[in-house]
């Protein structure tokens, strides 16, 4: 970073990332087939030509807009996993956290553009890779804390529950039910897998 850079009181985001952080709130306000050039330059206060200049096609657009909410993502959940290895956790610790995953989501359009992505990638099999590396980052974590609260086959179940929090959100996005539901819910579910856990069946 440069020394102008750093003394700058605030410096206005790049285009690149002004371009896509319009793409993904379009998405959420109003679906993947509002999207044109001229809205998207609109609303991220650049020229029209800067949006072709940086993104030739709506493929390359939809990719990489899906591919930095992936990356913020994969952060964000790789210090969430790195706390689950160095606290000690139980039932009430896994679902607070998982809660944290599942409803640390406003209710804006910019978190409800992602489940739009998802579903495009399902009828667009180039953007499949991206959306994958979405649902590693969730399983990495899922698995993680799964071994901390000492649940055989962690790895094995990971999908499963972070179909189950996915589900969750969707629903609470789609309904706008209060997040104390989906953590309640969250409880329930991971009192009966520590309970069906062989590791903690064993001294019970």
């Amino acid at each position: 970073m440069s020394k102008a850079a750093s003394t700058a009181p605030s410096a206005p985001a790049p285009t690149r990332q002004r371009i896509i952080t319009a793409v993904l709130r379009i998405i959420g306000e109003s679906g993947i087939a509002a999207l044109t050039n001229r809205r998207i330059a609109k609303e991220a206060g650049v020229s029209l030509g800067s949006v072709t200049y940086h993104f030739e096609t709506q493929h390359d657009l939809l990719r990489e807009s899906l591919l930095q909410f992936v990356r913020e993502e994969a952060r964000y959940f790789t210090e969430l996993a790195d706390q689950c290895q160095t606290e000690g956790l139980d039932i009430e610790d896994a679902a607070s956290l998982a809660g944290q995953v599942a409803c640390g989501s406003a209710l804006d359009s910019a978190h409800l553009a992602p489940f739009e992505l998802y579903l495009h990638a399902g009828r667009d099999p180039r953007l499949r890779e991206a959306a994958a590396q979405a649902f590693e980052a969730y399983d990495r974590l899922a698995a993680q804390i799964l071994t901390a609260l000492g649940v055989l086959d962690a790895e094995r179940l990971a999908a499963t529950t972070v179909a189950v929090v996915m589900g969750l959100q969707l629903r609470r996005l789609a309904t706008g039910s209060p997040a104390d539901d989906l953590v309640d819910a969250l409880l329930l579910l991971a009192g009966r897998a520590g309970d069906q856990s062989p590791g903690t069946t064993a001294g019970r």
